[in-house]
C-alpha cells in the first residue's frame, strides 16, 4: 500500500519537527520510532519520550486509505537527507516493512505496529490558555533559558517557571548561582498560575518556534501544557516541586550601580576567560569611582587584566564572579547597554536593560 508520495522537502519537514525528541537510546525500543498515521491525503507524524509529545500533519498522502506504521526515525530522517532534492519520494507498506523509493534508490526498513506506540494521554481540563505570537513566546524563553539547572538533584530547577498572573506572563529559571526573569504584557487577563516545564520541552520550542506574529496557543492544565501553533501540536508533562521565590532573590534599592556599553563588557570578558581554567572560571572585578577593572589568574601563574571607563561615583567594590555566568546573558542581551547594580563584596549584583523593568538576572559573587 502507498502512504506518502510527494517532493523530498515537502515530507522532510515534517520529519525534522517530530524528531527532535527521539531518543537514540531508550527502555523501550519503539520510542526510536515515530508514529505514522494516513487518512487519505492527511498524514500526520508523532514522536514521544513518554514526557513530551509532538505531533504535525501534512497533506502528503497517496490515495484514499486510511493506514498507521511506525519506523527508524533517524534512519527514515538520514535516507531522506541523503537522497537528491529533486523528483517525488514514495512511503509504502506490505509485509511489516516500509519501502523508501526515490528514482532508482529503494531502502525498506523494518516496522512496528502501531498499536503498540505509547502515546501521551491529553489532560481532559486546561486551567488556563494563553495566546501570543511566536516570535513573543520565543524572545520569553530566550530571554531565561540559560539560567537553567542541567541534571541538577533538585529536580524543579532543571525546567524553567512559567508564570500567568493578570496582564503578564513571566518566565523564570535558576540553577542556585544565578537567576533569570521576564516577563511580557498581553491584553489577556489570567488568573494566577504558575507551572514548572522541563528543561527538554523549552529547548524543543526554541528550535520550533519562529519569529512571527503567527500566534501560538499554550494551554496549562494540572500535570501538562500543550502548545498548538502553525501545524505543531506539542504535549509536555509538567515538572512537579516548589520553584524557589523569584521575588525574594531579586535585589531591591542598590545604591551602587553604573551603565555600561553591552558589547565593551562582553569582550572584556571574553578576553579575561582566557586566563580561565576549566575547573575554575573565576574573574575579578573590582569597580571604583571612574574604572572597572576586570582580572583572572590561573594555576600557571598567568594572568589577565582588562581596565575600563565608567559613569561611576560610588562605593570601591571587590566582587567576584563565574565568568561563564555573566557571558551567558551578554551574549543573550540584545541591547546597547546595560545597567549594574551591586551592594557589596557577598552580595548578588543585578543586572538590567535601562528603562525596561520586564528583565532582570541576579548573579551570586563566588570567592576569588
Amino acid at each position: 500500500m502507498q502512504l506518502v508520495k510527494t517532493q523530498r522537502d515537502t515530507l522532510l519537514r515534517p520529519l525534522q519537527i517530530v524528531s527532535g525528541i527521539v531518543e537514540r537510546r531508550h527502555t523501550l525500543p519503539i520510542l526510536a520510532n515515530i508514529l505514522i498515521r494516513k487518512d487519505g491525503e492527511k498524514v500526520s507524524f508523532l514522536s514521544t519520550d513518554i514526557e513530551v509529545q509532538i505531533t504535525t500533519t501534512a497533506d502528503v498522502g497517496s490515495g484514499g486509505e486510511v493506514a498507521a506504521t511506525t519506523v527508524a526515525a533517524r534512519k527514515l530522517l538520514d535516507i531522506l537527507r541523503a537522497l537528491p532534492d529533486f523528483g517525488d519520494v514514495t512511503l509504502s507498506l506490505a509485509n511489516k516493512r516500509m519501502t523508501v523509493q526515490s528514482g532508482k534508490s529503494r531502502f525498506a526498513l523494518q516496522t512496528l505496529a502501531a498499536e503498540e506506540f505509547p502515546t501521551v494521554a491529553q489532560a481532559e481540563h486546561f486551567n488556563a490558555k494563553v495566546t501570543l505570537p511566536q516570535k513573543t513566546l520565543k524572545h520569553l524563553f530566550n530571554m531565561v533559558h540559560f539560567a537553567m539547572a542541567q541534571q541538577d538533584i533538585r529536580y524543579y530547577l532543571n525546567g524553567l517557571l512559567l508564570v500567568v498572573d493578570g496582564k503578564n506572563v513571566i518566565a523564570v529559571a535558576t540553577d542556585g548561582h544565578r537567576l533569570a526573569f521576564c516577563q511580557v504584557e498581553t491584553d489577556q487577563n489570567f488568573q494566577r498560575q504558575e507551572v514548572i516545564i522541563p528543561r527538554k520541552t523549552i529547548l524543543e520550542l526554541q528550535r520550533l518556534l519562529e519569529d512571527s506574529d503567527q500566534t501560538v496557543d499554550l494551554e496549562i492544565a494540572s500535570n501538562q501544557v500543550k502548545l498548538t501553533f502553525a501545524d505543531i501540536e506539542l504535549i509536555s508533562k509538567l515538572v512537579e516541586g516548589k520553584f524557589p521565590d523569584y521575588t525574594r532573590v531579586i535585589p531591591k534599592g542598590y545604591k551602587n550601580n553604573f551603565t555600561i556599553d553591552r558589547q565593551t563588557l562582553l569582550h572584556a570578558l571574553q578576553r579575561a576567560a582566557i586566563m580561565t581554567s576549566d575547573k575554575f572560571k573565576g574573574v575579578r572585578c573590582i569597580i571604583a569611582p571612574g574604572s572597572l577593572k576586570i582580572s583572572s589568574t590561573n594555576a600557571d601563574q598567568e594572568e589577565a587584566v582588562e581596565e575600563l571607563e565608567i559613569d561611576y561615583g560610588g562605593d570601591t567594590v571587590d566582587i567576584g564572579f563565574n565568568v561563564s555566568y555573566l557571558l551567558d546573558v551578554l551574549n543573550n542581551l540584545k541591547c546597547d547597554n546595560i545597567n549594574v547594580a551591586l551592594g557589596d563584596a557577598n552580595s548578588s549584583a543585578l543586572i538590567t536593560v535601562p528603562d525596561n523593568a520586564d528583565f532582570k538576572y541576579v548573579v551570586m559573587p563566588m570567592r576569588i
